[in-house]
């Protein structure tokens, strides 16, 4: 359990300071992504990236528990 929480927390750490970079990756304007904009309405549903991030994340957690 201990370990969890600290790989949990040095990737948070990471992130953070990788951010200036990840920030420029097209995630969240992938094609797939809904987003519907109207005159005083606005909806976005990043349902390919939320899909790609789900992968990603699978993948790695397997790796890290082989």
């Amino acid at each position: 359990m201990s370990r969890s929480i600290i790989f949990i927390g040095l990737a948070i750490v990471v992130i953070g300071l990788l951010w200036p970079w990840l920030s420029k990756l097209p995630l969240g304007h992938l094609p797939g992504d809904i987003a519907i904009k109207r005159e005083g309405f606005a909806f976005y549903f990043p349902i390919t990236t939320m899909i790609l991030v789900s992968v990603v994340i699978s993948a790695l957690l397997w790796l890290f528990n082989r």
